[in-house]
């Protein structure tokens, strides 16, 4: 019986730069009609092999072959003639044109051969987006789009230059639970119809919901590939960063709730969000806040710095009543935020990591009309070997550290100043699970030391292996407090056998997951 071709097959591909070896012999096979899980930390070698993949770089050894026909030339041209389609982290579309132009963008149906046939571009789009499940009208402008809506486009995009191969890079970022179920279901479809996925994620529960197989990349090299039915997470992770972890177990932690809280808000509102928001935080505790995307988790914490404008309603920090309608009396009254985008907001990524971590204290470093260099470095010296910042030196761009070590940066320039409450927005998200894993200890860490920590998420695992109680949001406001107690009853019919705790994180995963999607089902209609 002659055996079926698998959709990528890359065998011993090692690729050196200038004498670093970045792939050493790497095997990588994904069959037809399935999602294959590709991961490992910032630096293993992922993107390098994808781009192998797509033509985009040369491998140094190897070969490649895709549904049994052979990669001897690279170049992306070749790569995509031979089915292989990438949707990026970062969507590539133009937002002015409309969903067809973009689908058909230097491949327009032309009549006579000259001239561009809009109308055929929108009839080929409106079947395509069909076979996806999209009810879209293929003359919509991209820009009025949702970040899901164009997610699919990308797809379709890809699917109408006969892809059979799609590599897929952190493709639910930025997606809201609806979509990201909508996106699932169109996996399924295109699986179904022998379309071979390589997806990437540092999301863990989106890994297990999805793919079928896993391959794990560690400092250019495999170091596994199985069907993740045989592999717990813990597993996982070890392979990832090489080392067993059980980081994203809860620890008990005392909090002290005789004592008035560090933070209060009483029934604050902003101008769309949050809606008459109100809740505690004791010295020492971690209180968590879930929702969906949408929920006004995120403008919840941009009111509490100052950034957005309070409406209504009052905030008061150690029992006293505090008017914050800037992120200046924010600061000066001892409150940290950490944004939910590190590049754009909390970031000055063309400047060197000493620079920005001494940004919120500057005018401290001041010396007449200089800045004191000698109590800079010293300062950034602490900070680097505090958090273990990984950096060839202090004078490098932050652009050139990886994803944990920018979210690093972030964390240590705020904690220069010695606040007393920190907000966290998704702290975690788009960093790699070992760099995940020492967030999660810092953020411990500074519990322990006595302040109060709002820490706004969606990536389920490490909310709530910190979290004292969690907060659900819906629509702007508070809905449901969720408490440890009730978490650890979501875990009591474990596995006895899962001595790892893998089985007990995914039912307590589940377990919100479920109470998230109930209160987006019951919310009311605006």
């Amino acid at each position: 019986m002659t055996k079926v071709a698998a959709a990528v097959e890359m065998t011993g591909i090692k690729k050196s730069f200038g004498g670093l070896n970045v792939l050493r012999g790497v095997e990588f096979s994904v069959d037809r009609g399935t999602v294959h899980a590709l991961m490992g930390e910032n630096g293993a070698g992922k993107s390098t092999l994808l781009k192998i993949l797509q033509g985009v770089v040369a491998p140094t050894e190897g070969s490649i072959s895709v549904f049994g026909r052979p990669m001897s030339v690279h170049s992306p041209e070749i790569s995509r003639s031979l089915g292989i389609g990438m949707i990026f982290q970062e969507l590539s579309l133009i937002p002015s044109l409309t969903i067809a132009q973009n689908i058909f963008l230097t491949r327009e149906p032309r009549r006579f051969g000259v001239f561009v046939d809009d109308g055929a571009a929108a009839t080929r789009a409106r079947a395509l987006m069909s076979e996806l499940g999209l009810d879209l009208d293929p003359n919509t402008r991209v820009e009025k789009l949702s970040t899901g809506q164009m997610q699919m486009v990308e797809i379709a995009k890809a699917i109408s230059q006969n892809a059979r191969v799609l590599i897929m890079d952190e493709p639910t970022s930025a997606l809201s639970g609806f979509e990201v179920e909508h996106l699932f279901g169109v996996l399924k479809r295109l699986t179904a119809d022998g379309v071979a996925i390589i997806y990437v994620s540092h999301r863990m529960d989106e890994i297990y919901r999805v793919a079928e197989h896993v391959t794990v990349l560690r400092d250019g090299r495999n170091v596994a590939t199985a069907s993740l039915k045989q592999m717990q997470i813990q597993d996982l992770i070890e392979h990832m960063i090489g080392k067993r972890v059980g980081v994203f177990d809860w620890r008990p932690r005392a909090v002290d709730r005789s004592r008035p809280p560090v933070l209060e808000l009483r029934n604050v509102s902003g101008t769309e969000k949050p809606i008459e928001v109100s809740f505690k935080v004791h010295a020492g505790e971690v209180l968590g806040i879930a929702g969906l995307l949408g929920s006004g988790r995120s403008e919840l914490a941009r009111v509490m710095f100052g950034i957005d404008q309070k409406l209504s309603g009052e905030i008061r920090v150690k029992d006293r009543p505090i008017e914050i309608d800037r992120p200046r009396a924010a600061m000066d009254a001892g409150i940290a935020l950490i944004p939910e985008s590190r590049s754009r907001e909390g970031l000055i990524v063309a400047h060197s990591v000493r620079a920005n971590l001494g940004l919120p204290r500057i005018d401290d470093l001041v010396r007449g009309p200089l800045i004191d260099n000698a109590e800079e470095a010293k300062s950034t010296e602490r900070i680097v070997h505090k958090l273990r910042i990984k950096t060839e030196t202090d004078a490098v761009p932050v652009r050139t550290l990886s994803g944990g070590n920018q979210q690093k940066v972030v964390l240590g320039k705020w904690m220069a100043t010695n606040p007393d409450i920190l907000i966290l927005d998704e702290p975690t998200a788009g960093i790699d699970v070992g760099s995940k894993s020492e967030i999660v200890e810092l953020i411990r860490g500074l519990a322990d030391e006595g302040r109060a920590i709002v820490m706004i998420s969606s990536e389920i695992a490490e909310l709530l292996a910190v979290s004292d109680r969690v907060l659900i949001m819906s629509d702007g406001r508070l809905v449901r407090e969720v408490t440890r107690d009730e978490i650890s009853s979501w875990m009591e019919d474990q596995d006895p056998s899962d001595s790892d705790g893998g089985a007990r994180i995914a039912k307590a995963e589940h377990g919100l997951q479920m109470l998230l999607q109930e209160v987006r089902l019951t919310a009311p209609a605006r």
